[in-house]
């Protein structure tokens, strides 16, 4: 199937222009809705978890390199992007596992977590310090918002004095007493970090995957599970805290690790379910966190899990919409991977630099955006192992894991497809597709084996289309001009071809025509 946008590609300009179709020589057309605006977007993002603590400690030349790929906004001489441009970085707070070494129970040191906070009540602001290089060094590029996050409370205030949950059930691992030092905790992180680094941490969520078994069934890594109320208390405590120092960061809720236990039950109780009824519908008495200082009414949720059969693909996500609209919350996803369920691309196991990866969560993206309406669109980890978790592979080379040497890979050059273009305050714009016969096609902006299209206008009036081409042949696309009027748009490709990363390659007025390669990503932005 064919289908139509406007755009230019070198070795793909045959067209109008050039004396070749006609726009009506295409299948598809589609049309920006100008006067249809739909979500404004906030942020893309990724975390510092957990390789930073050893690669912001690497040498410096080679931070500079990871931080140019993660946060430039700047282009080189030849107008080719030299990074992806993130404007926000996720901040992982430790829990003090990296203290306790073997005793942590966590094999992988790379999985453990420093503390700030020491056995005597004390704070160590020398500690976390490769992952306090990495705020710095964001925020000279340009980043400027800042969410801290939490595994797990620190190990002085667990039930099990564990930064895992292991040996216990699925309440929160945090001792009956020590709810009221968490928030204080929690506080002194704040202020502490902005004291000392000149960071501010815009956000923060006390809770990461509270709803996930594998909160409770084993010790890979930090962290703790909780009930709604357990979380409602939680973050009702914190307010009360944050007001009472007269601090204006914002308590995020709850980082849910599965969107079906955002609107209903999934493979667990009612305390872990309907969450966004639990917090922001007032009949919920013990939970309702709507009227708490600090607090957004704006649900966290990671894309995990939901991503096969492509029909539950959009079919989660229109629920997910549904449940955030009815009770008119917003929605950020925060986190994601490739998981064991993600089979199309052979699953997790193995790091994968190609196209495959790209395009399968450039299709996430996609439908994380237009179908539960995502405001901000986050990555799990910056940099990984041998794992489809990292934009950026790292080898160490030193037995301290503090040397070593990175590749990048077109997941992170995808990702750059959205994020170096649409910018924060950037509102969504409906997209409406035609056939032939100038007849609507329902959800013709989503093909999710062919084309899908998404479109964008920038605070600084600037339009911004994103288009994935899934299939394995290329596509002949082209854009009404009747509503964006007749701009010339600069095109940028990412492909499976070397140097084709965000690679300007050419320009095109609206209403041409054009072919765009199989299995390749573009970005068109207007002058």
């Amino acid at each position: 199937m064919k289908s139509k946008v406007f755009l230019a590609s070198l070795g793909f300009f045959y067209m109008s222009m050039a004396g070749g179709c006609s726009q009506s020589a295409t299948d598809v057309s589609y049309q920006i809705e100008t006067d249809r605006p739909c979500q404004t977007m906030t942020y893309f993002g990724a975390s510092d978890a957990w390789s930073m603590q050893f690669i912001g400690l690497w040498p410096e030349e080679k931070q500079n390199q990871i931080a140019d790929w993660l946060f430039s906004t700047e282009n080189d001489a030849n107008g080719q992007p030299k990074g992806i441009g993130l404007s926000l970085w996720r901040f992982n707070v430790g829990a003090g596992s990296a203290e306790q070494g073997d005793d942590s129970q966590i094999a992988s040191p790379w999985m453990r977590a420093e503390c700030f906070l020491q056995p005597d009540g004390t704070y160590n602001w020398s500690k976390q310090q490769g992952q306090r290089n990495f705020l710095k060094l964001a925020k000279e590029r340009g980043v400027d918002k800042f969410l801290a996050f939490l595994n797990s409370p620190p190990v002085y205030y667990t039930q099990n004095g564990l930064a895992t949950n292991t040996g216990r059930g699925g309440t929160a691992n945090l001792k009956p007493d020590c709810y009221e030092k968490y928030v204080r905790f929690l506080a002194d992180v704040v202020q502490g970090v902005e004291q000392h680094d000149g960071i501010k941490f815009n956000y923060i969520c006390p809770f990461n995957e509270p709803d996930g078994h594998w909160n409770w069934v084993g010790p890979k890594q930090e962290g703790c599970p909780a009930t709604n109320r357990e979380i409602a208390r939680t973050v009702r405590l914190l307010s009360r805290e944050f007001v009472n120092r007269n601090m204006d960061t914002q308590i995020l809720v709850s980082e849910s690790s599965d969107y079906r236990c955002m609107f209903r039950t999934h493979e667990t109780d009612w305390q872990r379910g309907y969450q966004i009824q639990a917090f922001f519908c007032p009949d919920s008495v013990d939970t309702y966190l709507g009227d708490t200082p600090n607090v957004p009414r704006l649900m966290l949720g990671h894309s995990y899990w939901t991503t096969t059969p492509l029909s539950e693909l959009r079919n989660i996500r229109s629920q997910l919409r549904d449940t955030l609209d009815k009770h008119d919350v917003d929605f950020w996803q925060t986190e994601t991977c490739i998981m064991g369920n993600d089979e199309e691309i052979g699953g997790g196991n193995g790091f994968d630099r190609t196209m495959k990866t790209a395009l399968y969560v450039a299709r996430i993206i996609h439908h994380d955006i237009v179908y539960a309406g995502a405001k901000s669109w986050q990555w799990w980890r910056a940099i990984g192992g041998d794992y489809k978790d990292g934009l950026i592979r790292e080898y160490t080379t030193d037995d301290n894991f503090l040397d070593g040497r990175v590749e990048d890979s077109k997941l992170m050059w995808a990702l750059g497809n959205y994020s170096r273009f649409i910018r924060p305050g950037a509102v969504r714009l409906s997209v409406s597709a035609f056939d032939q016969t100038n007849a609507f096609i329902p959800d013709g902006d989503t093909d999710q084996q062919g084309l899908m299209c998404s479109a964008y206008k920038n605070v600084d009036g600037t339009y911004v289309i994103v288009v994935i081409n899934y299939a394995n042949e290329e596509k002949e696309f082209s854009i009404h001009k009747e509503k964006v009027g007749n701009a010339q748009w600069q095109v940028y490709r990412t492909s499976d071809k070397e140097g084709e990363n965000l690679l300007p390659v050419g320009k095109v007025k609206s209403g041409k025509i054009v072919h765009i390669p199989a299995r390749s990503i573009i970005t068109l932005q207007s002058n």
